[in-house]
């Protein structure tokens, strides 16, 4: 008994990580869907990168937080995430590298947050509390 607790536990952590990242980061692509992404088109031609590249924030900042929160192809929708944030930082976040916001904490903070925590939801995978799981059991 003790072992399916501890599963259980590990699945629900991999649950908390899935709503955290995916929920968090939802919030950020429906901005860009309701304002627009006419700023990340100019940081991407003033990067000498495709103007059409901007549409790509959907998949990672809409789509891929989507099938992050219902479990369904978790693995590579959080390397979708965390490729958008490192091209991201890239394109945008690099000056803020060294640097502190006005409350003290690191500048970056949030970029890494979603970073890291995309790659640990795609080192883990979903756990059984996701769709992905069901999809898997059916015969």
């Amino acid at each position: 008994m003790a072992e399916a607790g501890k599963k259980v536990m590990e699945d629900a952590g991999r649950l908390l990580l899935r709503l955290m990242l995916g929920g968090l980061l939802l919030f950020h692509g429906v901005s860009k869907l309701v304002y627009g992404i006419g700023w990340i088109r100019d940081a991407l031609v003033a990067a000498h990168l495709p103007a059409f590249a901007a549409y790509g924030v959907f998949v990672g900042e809409v789509l891929a937080p989507v099938l992050v929160i219902l479990g369904l192809w978790t693995r590579i929708s959080a390397l979708v995430v965390a490729f958008d944030i490192a091209v991201a930082i890239l394109l945008v976040r690099l000056p803020a590298l060294f640097a502190m916001d006005r409350t003290g904490g690191w500048a970056m903070e949030q970029d890494f947050f979603f970073l890291l925590s995309a790659l640990g939801a795609f080192l883990l995978g979903p756990g059984r509390f996701a769709l992905g799981a069901l999809r898997r059991k059916s015969p």
